[in-house]
């Protein structure tokens, strides 16, 4: 018999191509959230510590491996060589979910909306078979679950409805719990005599109830169901990603003056007390700790802030950029790879690649580290308390001591010891009047080829 207690096991089918996406992209590989729609289910799986989650692949089944282990690297892959249907796409993780005794819950790769808290609710529900319904506000093209005395009775396809059937609008999501020994005796049990001559993993619903076994419906709302076909619902369903990760924001203390339009995501995580500027980007792998400011036309990737700092507007942060606090980013700044320790400013204009800039540190503008010589990155640091002079180059492998100065427009290429001035340009050389004769020849050119 089964432990009540075991953790459920997770199926997410991830198997279908998405012909009407009109893409050679495995559907579930679409980003919503800047990420595979698929890591959304992963995510939400996770969340329960499940004894196992199992992925379905079909179509592109290396790319869609690949994505859900790049989130997960210890799933579990099966896969169905042909698509016949749902039914058969789960009893093709049979052996991938050996020793699972708990409860199994079937979750879809497009259907990244449905919350931890749902997939507990179908984990704790008592019956034999639970199915995830909610009450669609148009009914039309949903199966309709028939309930009597607060059990599921069936599941009735729309082509299939009574007229009595059609008004009814507690409806199926696909998602669906059972225990594991009776999942897969009662989809042993299911036939393909249908137009499609699929296995539907929805028949065993009925063959359920003809087992006398109980079944169920946990229900969430419709927003938790919304599936992704088409190009046109991905861009509904990032909208709706959107507004919910935005108000999630919101109510857990962060401001945005203009919140519409701020694009997160999946995985953003921005402290209470910070605050958004208008127009800003984070693409995955972003923490902004509290009371730091992100201004205006921002991107930020791979990147975490600590409090205080500011960054902006302008700004790009790349991976591996590593803001300290009360560290300084400003306009047209590049940071790439890089500690940025506490108080440091790079304020203007500047490219911080693959390097290590001390306290408090000031580098001026239009400064850059030359990090790459055609084949390999090279490192640069700069000592707390230094000042790097505007237009500055670092040629790296190169280190720049404490307190260090280097003057403005040089081109450093040897260490700089703590405390010393290096200066490394050509002497001007100024020539008396070449400048005026110099342009008054060069515009006599120009008329004489406007002439001609």
């Amino acid at each position: 018999m089964p432990n009540p207690s075991d953790p459920p096991a997770i199926v997410i089918l991830a198997a279908g191509k998405g012909a009407r996406m009109d893409s050679d992209l495995p559907k579930v590989l679409h980003p919503l959230g800047q990420v595979p729609m698929l890591h959304h289910a992963l995510a939400a799986a996770s969340a329960l510590d499940p004894a196992r989650i199992v992925v379905v692949t079909g179509y592109g089944a290396d790319a869609v491996t690949k994505a859900a282990r790049a989130y997960l690297p210890e799933v579990s892959i099966a896969h169905q060589t042909e698509q016949l249907g749902t039914g058969h796409a789960v009893l093709t993780a049979r052996d991938a979910l050996d020793g699972c005794d708990g409860k199994i819950i079937v979750l879809y790769g497009d259907t990244p909306f449905v919350t931890p808290q749902t997939l507990l609710a179908l984990a704790d529900a008592p019956t034999d078979v639970t199915v995830l319904g909610f009450e669609a506000a148009d009914p039309r093209g949903y199966g309709r679950l028939v309930t009597q005395n607060g059990h599921l009775d069936k599941i009735v396809e729309e082509q299939d409805a009574t007229a009595d059937d059609e008004q009814i609008t507690l409806c199926n999501s696909g998602v669906m719990a059972a225990n594991a020994t009776q999942l897969f005796n009662l989809l042993d049990a299911v036939d393909n005599s249908n137009s499609a001559a699929e296995y539907y993993l929805t028949d065993i619903v009925g063959l359920a109830r003809a087992r006398g076994l109980s079944a169920g419906v946990v229900r969430c709302h419709e927003a938790e169901t919304r599936g992704i076909n088409t190009v046109q619902q991905l861009a509904t369903a990032e909208a709706q990603f959107q507004a919910q990760a935005r108000a999630k924001l919101i109510a857990d203390g962060v401001a945005m003056a203009a919140p519409d339009t701020v694009y997160l995501a999946q995985d953003t995580a921005i402290g209470r007390g910070a605050s958004i500027e208008p127009y800003v980007v984070f693409a995955p792998g972003v923490t902004v700790e509290s009371g730091a400011t992100i201004r205006a036309f921002s991107h930020l990737e791979g990147a975490h802030v600590a409090r205080g700092a500011v960054v902006g507007p302008y700004a790009r942060l790349r991976p591996g950029a590593e803001l300290a606090e009360d560290a300084r980013i400003g306009n047209f700044v590049e940071v790439k790879n890089a500690q940025i320790d506490a108080g440091a400013k790079v304020n203007h204009l500047s490219y911080i690649g693959d390097a290590s800039i001390g306290a408090a540190a000031n580098i001026g503008a239009g400064s850059i580290t030359c990090n790459y010589d055609g084949a390999l990155k090279h490192h640069t640091t700069i000592g707390a308390g230094a000042f790097i002079g505007s237009g500055t180059l670092l040629v790296a492998p190169v280190e720049v001591g404490d307190s260090a100065y280097t003057g403005s427009g040089s081109v450093i290429t040897e260490d700089v010891s703590a405390g010393d001035l290096a200066i490394a340009r050509a002497r001007q050389v100024t020539k008396k009047g070449l400048g005026a004769r110099l342009m008054a020849r060069l515009k006599s050119l120009k008329s004489k080829q406007k002439a001609d």
